[in-house]
């Protein structure tokens, strides 16, 4: 059997398959339909350093090949996670990986800071499609200046394995990525959601409580894969792709646009047994055509 075990920086993973932030929850919602331990890792869902609501109802809609969501970051903060939820995961044999958000660079270090504390967190995933409240609101993570202030001021706050998630909303996501990469970035992970929107026609109104939302779901991959593979070519630290990833086939495509290892989200929702199934048809592709690692194949177009 082909050895699917691929590294991220100093991090070590023994399969490229691992979750998306906010599509798994904390990994132990799946406990039921999947072994944890069969992932090269878990993801958990957005931490902030205060407690936040998200948004108003409605915030998912169904559209064409995916769907929409302006969930907006619920969750209890970094403290709770801390003491509620890093003693229930913490014993997981994964990589299990905190995806950390903020309003400033500040609040960012800072909750980085405390995830540095946790043994057994050994990398944290930044979104830095948050908005930045001190700019008006515009996301840091389209426009090199806003991600890189974001990436130096966690890179001195925190010292594990640092993967930054880059938006796709921007006009070159490869300047984005050398300047995260130039600021002490270790691998970067993409993308996120583009930004849509749905209508009710006969409501005369938006399917979501804040009009736009995110769009993720097979509909996005071409896009992904595209942007994994400009972005591979463009930085020397490993690159996570995801965006629409439903099959070992989809996973594959990104592996061979360069990526080191992949990220599955929204396919969660329809298959809670989806990710082993990706990473059993990886391990089967490899075998049937002779290959004897994965990195045969990363970067191989």
């Amino acid at each position: 059997m082909a050895d699917l075990r691929v590294n991220i920086g100093a991090l070590s993973l023994k399969n490229p398959v691992m979750t998306a932030s906010g599509t798994f929850g904390y990994g132990l919602e799946f406990q039921d339909f999947i072994p944890l331990d069969g992932l090269g890792g878990i993801i958990v869902k957005g931490t902030t350093l205060k407690p936040r609501e998200g948004n108003d109802y409605p915030r998912m809609a169904e559209t064409a090949g995916g769907m929409l969501n302006c969930v907006g970051l619920q969750n209890k903060g970094v403290d709770y996670f801390c003491s509620h939820i890093y003693p229930q995961i913490k014993d997981i044999d994964t990589n299990m990986i905190v995806n950390v958000s903020g309003s400033s660079p500040e609040d960012y270090a800072e909750c980085a800071a405390r995830i540095d504390a946790l043994e057994k967190i050994p990398a944290i995933e930044l979104n830095i499609s948050c908005p930045n409240v001190k700019d008006g609101g515009m996301a840091f993570g389209v426009t090199c200046s806003g991600a890189a202030s974001v990436v130096k001021a966690v890179r001195q706050a925190y010292h594990k394995t640092l993967i930054v998630k880059l938006s796709p909303n921007v006009t070159d996501i490869a300047e984005i990525a050398r300047a995260v990469e130039a600021e002490g970035a270790d691998a970067v992970s993409l993308i996120n959601t583009l930004m849509g929107m749905a209508i009710d026609i006969e409501r005369r109104k938006t399917l979501l409580s804040i009009n736009t939302g995110g769009l993720s779901g097979p509909a996005v991959k071409p896009v992904a894969l595209r942007m994994v593979w400009q972005v591979a070519k463009a930085v020397r630290i490993p690159v996570v792709g995801l965006g629409g990833i439903c099959t070992a086939k989809d996973a594959i495509e990104f592996l061979m646009a360069g990526a080191s290892a992949i990220e599955i989200g929204t396919a969660n929702f329809l298959d809670p047994t989806v990710t082993i199934k990706v990473r059993d048809g990886i391990s089967q592709w490899l075998d049937d055509h002779g290959c004897q690692t994965v990195g045969e194949i990363v970067g191989c177009i």
